[in-house]
């Protein structure tokens, strides 16, 4: 067959993203032209169900009316002006929109109406900016700053997870610990400190033999990752070098390989940061608008945000992805009125934010922002969330009894299923495999596609999807393993 002209002209002048070129120029790729609710259509007119939301950003499908609706009207009027010295309509509205969801009824207080452990700071300020990595390098200058200027300290150090992965700027990938991504360009970096992940199924503390669950359910451990963070932040103040900031991706960290976290862990570890006098920045750039679902328990009837599962609110919280629906690229970073505030003074103390991006505040971007958020806060919608994180759940519950799924982790729309070698040692398969690729292929002919990290296949489906086609996605993932793995 031959091969599509804009598939040549791909191969001919692009170089795409996290991609090894030499072999993605070995074979056609798959070109899509247009979409609709859940599906992508390529050139040649398959269809296809997108089972990773278009790489974790596509919220309610694809050409939905009435966010296409939101753009269209505001094209009409300006597609885009500075954010240097001039305001804009969409953009005071939604930055209003944001603090009031970033900030939930019920959110600070316990069950009997007294003072939460962590009430938090109430987030006040939004800054806006282009995609995740800009948000989290917005975030992460806003702290230094502000450790500098409150007297915490000539130089701001900070903490992160291990395997953390916060984006692509330098200031970002600083704050990361995956070497597969950060490595080559450790010379370019300043130093940040890293705690363990707390990973049960990989964790070397977990003594508990593996079984065909999620290794959170029956984990035998005694919080040692708790223990381990707790330790590093007394070390660093008996050292008067207390830590200014601890970034982390609450509930389940993202390209670390779908990590999720046992119940319980945000919240202590949220309370031993605070303890210690440090701010607490939450990357919710994958797990925002919805994304973590729902759980017994939760403090709002609508949780938007991972942190707000178990009652924590940061100091600085970074969004992008899904805040237009995955409709174009905007992000947004916000902050407390005391960090804002530190940021405040005469023309000539030069205490400005010196940061800013061509982009912010987007128009368009905002626009269909809003729309988005009126959708994700309809009935109808939180109904179609809880449905499909049901069925998700028992969809995935049937890959157990393959051998060669190690572990599933599902948090809400959240889903990894990771395979290995030998499930019984958690044996993994060689990177030269590529054995999560091979089987994200094997789904992408059977009209799925989604992308691995590394040999964990990963699920997060727009929030349009009916039941039906999670069950397809589903027993596209089970062929897909049988005729890459075997049964």
């Amino acid at each position: 067959m031959t091969m599509n002209r804009l598939a040549r002209l791909d191969h001919k002048y692009l170089w795409h993203p996290f991609t090894q070129m030499k072999d993605w120029l070995r074979e056609e790729p798959i070109l899509i032209v247009a979409g609709e609710g859940p599906e992508l259509i390529d050139a040649r007119g398959n269809r296809y169900l997108d089972a990773n939301a278009s790489i974790w950003t596509n919220l309610h499908g694809h050409r939905r009316p009435d966010l296409d609706e939101a753009v269209r009207v505001q094209l009409e009027r300006i597609a885009h002006s500075s954010a240097l010295g001039l305001a804009n309509e969409p953009a005071s509205l939604l930055a209003e929109q944001l603090v009031k969801v970033a900030n939930p009824p019920g959110l600070f207080r316990g069950k009997k109406g007294e003072a939460a452990a962590l009430p938090g700071p109430r987030l006040a300020k939004v800054f806006y900016s282009d995609d995740g990595s800009t948000a989290m390098e917005a975030g992460l200058k806003m702290a230094y700053e502000f450790a500098r200027r409150t007297g915490r300290g000539p130089k701001p150090r900070f903490l992160s997870l291990g395997a953390a992965y916060h984006g692509d700027t330098i200031g970002a990938v600083s704050l990361g610990h995956i070497d597969l991504f950060h490595a080559a360009y450790r010379g370019l970096l300043f130093k940040t400190d890293q705690v363990p992940s707390p990973f049960c199924y990989r964790c070397r503390f977990n003594k508990a033999k593996p079984e065909r669950a999620d290794a959170r359910e029956y984990r035998r451990c005694r919080w040692e990752c708790l223990k381990a963070l707790e330790q590093r932040l007394e070390r660093a103040r008996k050292r008067g070098r207390p830590y200014s900031a601890f970034v982390f991706e609450p509930l389940i960290q993202g390209a670390a390989g779908m990590r999720p976290q046992p119940e319980g862990w945000l919240r202590r570890a949220a309370a031993l940061v605070r303890d210690h006098g440090a701010l607490l920045i939450a990357d919710e750039i994958m797990t925002g608008f919805g994304r973590t679902g729902f759980r017994p328990g939760d403090k709002t009837r609508n949780p938007l945000f991972a942190c707000h599962h178990e009652g924590v609110q940061p100091d600085l919280m970074a969004l992008a992805k899904g805040l237009t629906g995955g409709y174009l690229p905007m992000a947004a970073t916000l902050s407390s009125q005391s960090i804002f505030d530190a940021f405040l003074g005469e023309y000539a103390e030069f205490k400005t934010f010196f940061h800013g991006h061509s982009y912010t505040g987007n128009q368009l971007g905002a626009a269909v922002s809003l729309a988005s958020l009126r959708l994700l806060r309809a009935p109808e919608t939180l109904a179609a969330r809880r449905r499909l994180q049901r069925a998700l759940t028992e969809s995935l519950s049937r890959l157990w009894k393959l051998p060669a799924v190690g572990d599933i982790r599902q948090t809400g729309l959240v889903a990894g299923v990771e395979l290995v070698k030998d499930w019984k040692r958690r044996e993994p398969w060689p990177a030269a495999a590529q054995t999560g690729a091979r089987v994200c292929r094997a789904m992408a002919r059977r009209g799925v596609l989604t992308r691995p990290v590394g040999d964990v296949v990963v699920i997060m489906p727009p929030y349009c999807m009916s039941e039906e086609q999670i069950e397809r996605v589903v027993e596209a993932l089970d062929a897909g393993i049988r005729e890459t793995l075997g049964s």
